[in-house]
């Protein structure tokens, strides 16, 4: 057994020798680090406290990851909480979403909504599914006919991987509903589910555009050919940076993303902030008008409300200049929107939040007797159905979400979309990070995400005594107030009249009254 006490005793001195080194060399690197610290003057924490000031950095990378796991509390983060996320993750997965005991939600925190139960809800066999709306109808030769209420938002081609795009794809034709391609222009992946497409030119009009950044009307005409193209919406400012083009970092401008954008590989690529041919509203309506007749189908586009004055000029302009130069919709981004790069002072700070852009909206519409020739779509935040009912319950005809379905897709909102390293493939290229999503797998999260929303918000609804989430109005809910009470939605926002019809109901009574 001798040979067996010589192994050991050199395997511990191995042990000992290689343990010497390294702390040595930690002595060494220390010693180096310190020498670094010292005499560098970037950084005041650093040359103060060398060595030890530079945890500083990497507990600061971790303490949002920390944060999110051991000490957040179930409805303190943001942008969403764990309580909203958790609802997304078991609707997807299809797994109860019953809870027990209580409601964790405060009930008095100021904006707040709270919907209103009827005295007799509506029964199960009375139910009615979601009402059908027709986009277009009479001035679009390819009218677009819908009975959803939720659907995916705009999400690029380049902002999203290939197999995010294909399991949205397959999901969307699964439950039925439409998927935005966002501004990264129409890609095989979008095609490949075969569910229905919403076409976004984005201010640089990738996959429709000219050299000059202006329509390509042939290109265009190609996009328009395809089956599954339902709709086209003209992305004039988006939630999270309104003001400011679509940012793809050059990381993620990669072979397939660039042929299919139509710009250089490896190089970012940056959106104007406006459209080069949309300067004002005439120049707008023009284009709606202009891509409805190239395309037969359904146009509108997407805004951020900010200055509001606006929607006077555009409504007066459309009497004006007839309803053919309406847009068939208008999708209503909030300010709390969502993006994978924008300027924090863009995303914190610029345009108003949906609670108030989408009744100015709905009541500026319904106020110039235009509102059943618009439809309004509203996003922005609206990943749980106490978010969808409440849209309706404003005016909105639909919801669309885009975290929603991240989330769907198993997003843990680690922040790192601008970075090509999201953790769990959506938002990056780096195909050792993509093999981690299976489209066929979240295909089907998708879909039950889907169909779990839009079952819970019929669960609103029949509560409140009406027969489908469509027939919910704001006398079915009301808000909190800065005191902790709630008050009707109402009175918060008060219904409008059409200012026609009200003239013409005061000229009648002016009339009976002379009559008489």
């Amino acid at each position: 057994m001798e040979w067996l006490a010589d192994l050991v005793s050199g395997f511990l001195r191995l042990s000992a020798l290689l343990l010497i080194f390294a702390l040595g060399t930690a002595i060494l690197y220390t010693a180096y680090l310190y020498w670094v610290d010292v005499h560098q003057t970037k950084h005041a924490i650093r040359r103060n406290y060398p060595v030890i000031g530079r945890f500083r950095y990497i507990f600061e990378h971790l303490g949002e990851f920390f944060r999110q796991y051991f000490f957040a509390m179930d409805r303190e983060e943001l942008p969403f909480n764990r309580a909203q996320r958790s609802w997304v993750y078991r609707a997807a997965k299809n797994l109860d979403s019953t809870v027990a005991f209580g409601s964790t939600r405060s009930l008095n925190q100021a904006g707040e909504v709270i919907f209103l139960n009827g005295l007799f809800p509506v029964m199960e066999e009375d139910a009615l599914p979601p009402a059908t709306i027709t986009f277009g109808e009479g001035y679009a030769r390819q009218p677009f006919s819908t009975n959803t209420i939720f659907n995916i938002s705009g999400m690029s081609f380049g902002a999203l991987s290939v197999p995010a795009i294909k399991a949205l794809s397959k999901g969307a034709r699964k439950a039925g509903i439409w998927l935005n391609t966002g501004e990264g222009a129409l890609s095989p992946f979008h095609l490949e589910g075969g569910c229905d497409l919403i076409f976004q030119l984005g201010t640089a009009k990738y996959g429709v555009r000219k050299d000059d950044a202006t329509l390509d009307e042939e290109k265009l005409k190609t996009v328009a050919a395809h089956d599954q193209v339902r709709m086209f919406e003209i992305k004039l400012s988006q939630g999270a940076k309104p003001g400011k083009g679509g940012i793809l970092p050059a990381a993620k401008v990669t072979n397939l993303i660039a042929s299919t954008r139509g710009i250089p590989e490896g190089q970012a690529s940056n959106s104007p902030n406006g459209h080069v041919d949309i300067r004002n509203i005439d120049e707008l309506l023009d284009m709606v008008q202009r891509v409805r007749n190239i395309t037969g189908k359904p146009t509108g586009f997407k805004v951020v409300v900010g200055n509001s004055q606006w929607l006077d000029e555009i409504c007066q302009i459309i009497q004006r200049r007839g309803l053919e130069y309406a847009p068939d919709f208008i999708t209503v981004d909030s300010a709390d929107g969502g993006t994978g790069a924008a300027p924090q002072a863009l995303m914190d700070f610029v345009g108003l939040p949906l609670k108030r852009s989408l009744p100015l909206v709905v009541d500026k519409l319904t106020e110039y007797g235009l509102r059943e020739r618009i439809r309004v779509i509203a996003s922005g935040k609206l990943i749980n159905p106490s978010d969808v009912a409440s849209a309706l319950c404003v005016g909105a005809d639909m919801a669309v979400s885009a975290r929603g379905f991240m989330f769907a897709l198993g997003c843990i909102q680690a922040l790192q979309c601008n970075k090509n390293t999201c953790p769990t493939g959506i938002t990056t290229h780096n195909p050792e990070l993509q093999k981690g999503l299976d489209p066929t797998n979240k295909s089907n999260r998708v879909a039950h995400y889907v169909k779990n929303m839009v079952h819970e918000v019929e669960v609103i609804a029949h509560s409140c005594g009406v027969s489908e989430p469509r027939q919910l109005r704001r006398r079915h809910a009301h808000v909190i107030d800065g005191n902790g009470i709630p008050k009707p939605m109402l009175e918060l926002y008060p219904e409008v009249t059409n200012r026609a019809r009200a003239a013409q109901a005061l000229a009648e009574t002016e009339e009976a009254t002379t009559d008489n």
